[in-house]
């Protein structure tokens, strides 16, 4: 008996998970997957632990989070990025930043409303929308210095568009928005009375002293932006499944009401655990982010530009996106898996971010794993010289 709902018709596991089991399978090295590998934060773990072993800390939450974590956001999100947010009304703690993701879109949006994707997009952004019955609408990939284009956007929208969504930094790309090209879709929202949906989870990745600008902390987006963040990569615990949304009062009562309906609660002796991350870890900590995973990404470049793989240089985030048009493969998973198969290093093909063919241009590979492996890897990389 076959049975299967009209809204998954179509969707298919992502080449992310695909080339984590092929990876595992073969015993390659996982650039694919966004693991992030660098130990956590010990007041974190030593947080959870004590709430594990407390009765009253491992029981549900409120649907919107424990209070103190709210509380430790909304000062936050104040301090580092200029957004006010009320911890009682206007802040839900999620089940990561994708169960913050499909929460927003349940619950501020209806089937065949439409929905803006600037490519490269992140997959599940376009495969959570089509599973909550939203039509995609791509703006076009604008070239290796990824710069938005106003004419791109305005062409994508029609009278069915309702949000647009917004990644920086981003992956697959890097790409870290500027204040100019907020503001650009900021009017342009406005005109068309869109919702704009940022995904900010890679807020402490970013490089060569750019800024990250948070969309709500500009005027002419405060009133119209729900802003995904998440504790997954900050702390290094992607497991935990850990996110929070931050959005006027009237969007965050109903997310918070999708949110309870999918979810109850954020697992809650591990929303006590990045509460200590909030008050006992340094801004040290988030410095030696930066620093370990700028040599991290010069290293990964300079291996890729050696190989002919030529990189689009990331400007945060701790992915990168690698041309592989010289080896004369169409199809970026063929390359993908012969790539795997043959010096064993794993990688996302671009296909994966990208509605159309541009993608098989590109792999996406993952620096975000430690000094050893991720040593090992380039010289596994270095192989590809005489191609595949």
């Amino acid at each position: 008996m076959k049975i299967a709902s009209q809204r998954i018709s179509g969707l298919v596991q992502s080449d992310i998970r695909a080339m984590t089991r092929e990876c595992n399978r073969l015993g390659g090295i996982n650039l694919g997957q966004g693991l992030c590998e660098l130990p956590t934060p010990e007041p974190v773990i030593a947080a959870a632990r004590v709430a594990l072993a407390t009765q009253e800390k491992s029981i549900y939450s409120a649907a919107e989070g424990v209070a103190p974590l709210r509380e430790a956001i909304a000062k936050k999100l104040a301090r580092e990025n200029r957004i006010d947010a009320d911890p009682e009304r206007e802040i839900v703690v999620t089940n990561g930043g994708t169960g913050g993701y499909a929460a927003t879109l349940m619950a501020l949006f209806n089937p065949g409303d439409g929905v803006l994707l600037f490519e490269p997009y992140y997959g599940y952004h376009l495969n959570a929308a089509i599973l909550a019955g939203l039509k995609p609408q791509f703006i076009p990939f604008s070239g290796a210095d990824l710069a938005i284009d106003e004419v791109s956007i305005r062409n994508s929208i029609d009278s069915t568009s309702r949000a647009i969504v917004i990644c920086t930094p981003a992956n697959p790309s890097g790409k870290m928005w500027t204040k100019s090209e907020l503001e650009l879709v900021g009017r342009i929202a406005n005109e068309n009375n869109l919702v704009v949906v940022t995904d900010e989870m890679y807020e402490y990745f970013r490089y060569d002293g750019r800024e990250h600008i948070s969309p709500a902390s500009l005027p002419e987006l405060k009133n119209r932006t729900v802003t995904l963040m998440g504790l997954s990569k900050t702390f290094s615990i992607t497991g935990w499944r850990l996110g929070y949304v931050a959005a006027p009062a009237e969007m965050t009562e109903k997310i918070r009401l999708a949110n309870d309906l999918f979810y109850v609660c954020a697992p809650t002796p591990l929303q006590y655990g990045v509460l200590a991350g909030f008050n006992d870890v340094g801004a040290d900590y988030f410095q030696n982010l930066q620093t370990q995973f700028a040599a991290k990404r010069n290293q990964i470049c300079t291996t890729l530009e050696s190989v002919g793989m030529n990189p689009i240089v990331p400007q945060g985030a701790y992915y990168v996106l690698a041309d592989i048009s010289r080896f004369g493969i169409k199809d970026s998973k063929q390359f993908a898996m012969k790539m795997l198969e043959k010096v064993g290093v794993a990688g996302v093909p671009g296909r994966a971010f990208f509605s159309s063919s541009v993608g098989d241009r590109y792999i996406r590979l993952c620096f975000g794993v430690n000094d050893d492996r991720l040593t090992e890897a380039c010289t596994r990389l270095h192989k590809l010289k005489g191609g595949l």
